[in-house]
């Protein structure tokens, strides 16, 4: 009754460590991406196999030798002690030749294959509409192609195989002891069911704390990003303390779980080696008994011991393999969980606007509201009509949080109305493909992004592998060329991380200069000159001038000196239009918002 009890805990604790439908989906995800390296990684089992065979041979031989000592050698190749010696140790040279081959094609295609994850989660990554990453700090996503994906990497390269291979061991070596000496074979699994409940016991709380620590550790890197990219605020307010406080906090907690987890794991493993060398102990004395009765030789015994060591230690090494499984299981869920996120429809990599697709400025948004959706309650527009003529030049004005710049994303369908439209020739922009789209339409922000690399790259990425030629007359009409030109490695100047290196006026006629490479049909400028002082903003103004000419032009503008001479000024308040026209008319209206605003900043 009570064996019957303690095989039916057994039985109903396996299946809740047992891999689940979700837990085998996550596999899928792995072996999809094994198909292309199926004859290496088929390669890596069978030498997996084969190692395993061979080093299952070294106690057979053993125990041949040790029997040829006292003249119980078999007949045949193997009936003298020197030819034994000569085949253990070719069994030991193939033993080395098939782990390395083995070790080498398991690398191989786990460094492919996470090199080909990484590539294809980067893609999905950039790939994602601005509320996914407005939902989600960098740190996060960061870890996402780190941690996440070396515990993907670990799982091929080491994790597979030694499962595997542990697999086969216990296998072969029962298989052999049972060979040797069916009671003494009997005795020794006699202890698998104790070992077991051990196993259960401990693997759920395992996988729970390996997730835990794993949470809490991208928590840290979130941490880790935001200070350093943040670190001019840091040390602007002297928060360094404070980061570094907060850094340490996250990092404790991280170390209380993982100290938590692994002292789970130390149980088990300590409780399976108990077990296992336990059961060595009193397999030996049993040996001696049969040993003292003639039913078993010295060489038997050594063998039998050795496949027993071979086996209990296949069987407590299960432990850690099992929550180093776990842990690759979670971190391919939140991989997987980001490959399957739908991206925006970047339809194609081709560089050219299909004449179809072709704008000629004209745009009308129509009625459009919007809403965030994290933050419903709260409407950035309210039924906002703008009509803008090809060509011509619109500015948006107003106070701060007043849904200027929300304009400006809808434009570039970084978000979608919540409610209205907006068309493009007459074209409802959702019909228009995104990537066709965002090919005619440039953006010269406030606070100019560069990359780390060279000005000659950053101007270039308005339009990747164009002529010198046409990078120096787009740096010329940015007034930029003057100022490159000066440096001594002039168009190859690295900037430094953000375009440190850079001050804010040549930042920004960089990032002009970027736009007019692009040659787009339609500009948004938003607010791209209120940080400049006054003799920057003179240069800006005149390669914005440069960059206007033709174009349709959405201007967000904080500073209303900048755009006296737009054909139409739109000024919104809360969200709602409050006023339109040109500055001659908004600036005679007695109690207008714009008359306000001007008053304000002339004062």
């Amino acid at each position: 009754m009570e064996t019957q009890k303690k095989y039916s805990f057994i039985r109903r604790n396996l299946l809740k460590i047992k891999l689940t439908r979700k837990d085998l989906s996550q596999v899928s995800l792995i072996l999809t991406y094994l198909r292309p390296y199926r004859l290496q990684f088929s390669s890596g089992l069978i030498f997996i196999f084969l190692s395993s065979l061979t080093s299952m041979a070294l106690p057979f031989l053993l125990k041949e030798l040790i029997d040829s000592a006292r003249g119980l050698s078999p007949k045949g190749f193997l009936h003298s002690g020197s030819r034994i010696t000569i085949a253990l140790i070719i069994a030991l040279m193939l033993q080395t030749l098939f782990t390395f081959i083995r070790s080498y094609l398991f690398t191989l295609v786990g460094e492919k294959l996470l090199s080909d994850i990484r590539k294809d989660v980067y893609a999905r990554m950039i790939m994602m509409s601005m509320n996914f990453f407005s939902q989600r700090r960098v740190g996060e996503l960061s870890s996402r192609l780190n941690s996440d994906l070396s515990q993907i990497q670990n799982s091929i390269t080491y994790l597979f195989a030694e499962l595997i291979r542990g697999v086969l061991t216990i296998l072969i070596g029962i298989a052999l002891i049972l060979f040797i000496s069916v009671k003494l074979t009997l005795a020794m699994l006699a202890i698998v069911p104790l070992l077991a409940i051990t196993a259960v016991f401990f693997s759920r709380r395992i996988r729970r704390g390996a997730r835990e620590t794993q949470d809490q550790l991208a928590d840290t890197n979130i941490i880790l990003h935001e200070t350093l990219q943040g670190i001019a605020n840091v040390k602007a307010f002297t928060n360094e303390w404070f980061e570094i406080s907060r850094y340490g906090a996250s990092m404790n907690k991280a170390i209380r779980l993982a100290i938590r987890n692994g002292k789970n794991r130390g149980l088990l493993s300590s409780g399976l080696m108990f077990g296992t060398f336990g059961t060595i102990v009193l397999i030996v004395w049993f040996g001696t008994v049969l040993m003292s009765s003639g039913k078993l030789s010295f060489g038997d015994l050594t063998a039998f011991v050795i496949y027993t060591v071979y086996v209990g230690g296949n069987i407590a090494s299960f432990a850690e393999l099992f929550s180093q499984l776990q842990r690759a299981l979670g971190a391919t869920q939140r991989v997987r969980e980001l490959l399957d996120s739908i991206p925006e429809s970047i339809e194609n990599k081709n560089s050219t606007v299909e004449s179809k697709n072709r704008l000629y400025g004209k745009i009308n948004i129509s009625n459009v509201s919007f809403y965030y959706s994290s933050r419903e309650s709260v409407q950035v527009l309210d039924e906002v009509s703008i009509h803008i003529e090809p060509g011509s030049k619109v500015a948006i004005v107003g106070q701060s949080g007043a849904g200027k710049s929300t304009i400006a994303a809808l434009l570039l369908r970084f978000y979608e109305p919540s409610k209205g439209n907006i068309f493009f020739d007459g074209r409802d922009a959702g019909s228009i493909p995104l990537s066709q789209l965002r090919k005619q339409i440039a953006v010269v922000p406030q606070e100019v992004f560069l990359f780390g690399g060279t000005i000659l790259e950053n101007i270039e990425y308005g339009k990747p592998g164009a002529p010198m030629s046409e990078v120096e007359k787009a740096a010329r009409l940015a007034y930029a060329h003057e100022f490159i030109v000066e440096f001594p490695e002039g168009y190859n100047t690295v900037v430094g991380e953000r375009g440190i290196k850079l001050s804010g006026g040549q930042r920004q006629r960089i990032a002009i200069a970027r736009a007019i490479l692009k040659d787009p049909v339609v500009l948004i400028l938003d607010e791209a000159t209120s940080a400049l002082d006054a003799a920057s903003e003179f240069i800006v103004q005149k390669a914005l001038e440069n960059l206007m000419r033709s174009r349709t032009s959405v201007i967000i503008a904080h500073r209303l000196s900048t755009i006296r001479s737009a054909d139409q000024i739109v000024v919104l308040d809360k969200g709602r239009i409050q006023e339109k026209g040109t500055h001659a008319e908004l600036a005679a209206k007695e109690d207008g918002l714009y008359r306000h605003l001007n008053r304000r900043q002339l004062d």
